[in-house]
C-alpha cells in the first residue's frame, strides 16, 4: 500500500504503542557484569580504577559482597578476572588452587545463585604480561596449551559454571575440553572469545589489571581488525574443537562481526562491550556531549546485532534503572 493508507507513523505514535511493538528487547539475564578481584586489598577494601569511572578493584569479600547485591538487582552472571600478589614467567598463580579467582568462584558458589563465568588466560600472572609461556621473546602456542587447560580445570575444580579462555592460542578450546572431561568436568561449559580482536580499546582494562605486556604487542594472536573472515574460520574452528558459547569481542566496533557470526552459526553468542567503550561513553555522559540514554542504546545495538548475552561495565546502572531510554 501507499501513502496515505499506510503510514508508518501510526507505530510510533506513543511510548506505550512504540514499547509493544519493539523489536529488540534487553533483559537483566543478557548481561554478564565483569569483577576484578586483587588479592593484596583485605576485608572490604575497594580501589578506584581512574582510567574507568565508576569501577574498582576489590577483595574477595568486597567481591561477594558487590556481586551479592547486583544479584538482589537483578544480576544473573558474573565474569572474574584475578590480579595475584605473585607473578613468574609461567603464571602459576593462575592455577594455584588457593588463588584469589579459585577462593572467589567458592565462595560466590556458596553464598549467590549466580553464573559464574572465569577469564581463563595467563596476562594478569605472568612476569612479562603475554598470554603464553615465552621463549627467546616469542609466545609459544603450544607449549601454553597445557598451562591454559590447568587453568580451567583449577576452576572447574572450584565450582566456575563457565570457564572462558581469551588468549587466542590455537586449538586451545580442544585442549581446555579435553582436560575437563578427563577429569569428570562434562558439564562445565566452554564460553570461547572466538573472535578477540586486537584492539586499542583494550587500554583500560590493560590498566585496570596490569596487564601489559612488557615488549612486544599481542598481534600474533589476537585478530586484524581488517578481517571478517578470518572471524569466521577462528569461530568455526571454536565450535569444533567444543565451545558451547563463542563471543566477539570488542563489541561496538565489532557490530558486523557479531552479526555475521550469528547468521552463520546460530549458536549461543556473547559480546564483551570492553573497558575502552566503557569509558568513552562515560567520557562523553561526563563531559555533557551524551546523555546516559547513550548507555541503554549502545547496548541495544549489540543485542540488536545478534548477541545473546553481554558482558558490560554498564550493568549495574541497568539493573538499578538509572538509565531508561524512552523509546
Amino acid at each position: 500500500m501507499k501513502f496515505p493508507t499506510t503510514r508508518m507513523r501510526r507505530l510510533r505514535k506513543s511510548f506505550q504503542v512504540r514499547k509493544i511493538l519493539q523489536e529488540t528487547k534487553l533483559n537483566p539475564e543478557d548481561l554478564i557484569y565483569p569483577l576484578y578481584i586483587k588479592e593484596e586489598l583485605k576485608d572490604r577494601q575497594k580501589e578506584h580504577i581512574d582510567t574507568m569511572p565508576g569501577q574498582y578493584r576489590y577483595s574477595l569479600e568486597g567481591a561477594v559482597g558487590e556481586a551479592k547485591r547486583l544479584e538482589e538487582a537483578g544480576l544473573s552472571s558474573v565474569i572474574l578476572f584475578g590480579m595475584p600478589e605473585h607473578k613468574d614467567e609461567t603464571g602459576s598463580s593462575a592455577y594455584d588452587n588457593e588463588g584469589i579467582v579459585q577462593n572467589t568462584i567458592r565462595r560466590l558458589k556458596d553464598e549467590t545463585e549466580l553464573v559464574v563465568v572465569t577469564d581463563v588466560c595467563m596476562c594478569q600472572y605472568t612476569s612479562h604480561g603475554h598470554c603464553g609461556i615465552i621463549k627467546d621473546d616469542i609466545i609459544l602456542n603450544d607449549e601454553s596449551l597445557n598451562y591454559l587447560s590447568k587453568i580451567a580445570l583449577s576452576h572447574a575444580e572450584a565450582g566456575a559454571d563457565i570457564v572462558a579462555p581469551s588468549d587466542m592460542m590455537d586449538g586451545r578450546v580442544d585442549a581446555i575440553r579435553k582436560t575437563l572431561d578427563e577429569n569428570g568436568f562434562f558439564n562445565t561449559l566452554i564460553m570461547s572469545y572466538a573472535a578477540k580482536y586486537a584492539s586499542s580499546f583494550y587500554a583500560p582494562f590493560r590498566d585496570a589489571v596490569c596487564s601489559a605486556p612488557s615488549f612486544g604487542d599481542r598481534k600474533t594472536h589476537q585478530m586484524s581488525p581488517y578481517n571478517i573472515n578470518e572471524a569466521i574460520r577462528e569461530v568455526d574452528l571454536d565450535i569444533k574443537e567444543g565451545a558451547d558459547i563463542i563471543m566477539v569481542k570488542p563489541a561496538l566496533p565489532y557490530l558486523d562481526i557479531i552479526k555475521e557470526v550469528k547468521r552463520e552459526f546460530k549458536i549461543p553468542t556473547a559480546a564483551y562491550q570492553v573497558s575502552g567503550e566503557y569509558s568513552m561513553l562515560m567520557a562523553g555522559i561526563e563531559a555533557g556531549y551524551l546523555t546516559d540514554e547513550s548507555i541503554y542504546e549502545s547496548l541495544i545495538s549489540i543485542k540488536r546485532a545478534g548477541a545473546d548475552l553481554i558482558i558490560t561495565y554498564f550493568a549495574p546502572k541497568i539493573l538499578k534503572e538509572d538509565v531508561e531510554y524512552k523509546c
